[in-house]
């Protein structure tokens, strides 16, 4: 079963993208993230939600 919670490592994984970016975009508060302690984590469904909206504002 996959989790509903994923790392930095994974959604940039998911979005084939380096992990910097994914670094780029969370501290531009561009992409939806929380942190536990230290770690950013992100929830899949609104990584899905996020991708949707960016592609319709191309």
């Amino acid at each position: 079963m996959e989790s509903d919670i994923l790392t930095i490592k994974e959604v940039a994984g998911y979005l084939k993208v380096n992990e910097r970016t994914i670094y780029r975009l969370v501290n531009k508060g561009d992409i939806p993230a929380f942190k536990v302690g230290n770690a950013w984590r992100f929830e899949r469904d609104k990584i899905v939600l996020w991708m949707e909206e960016q592609s319709k504002q191309k």
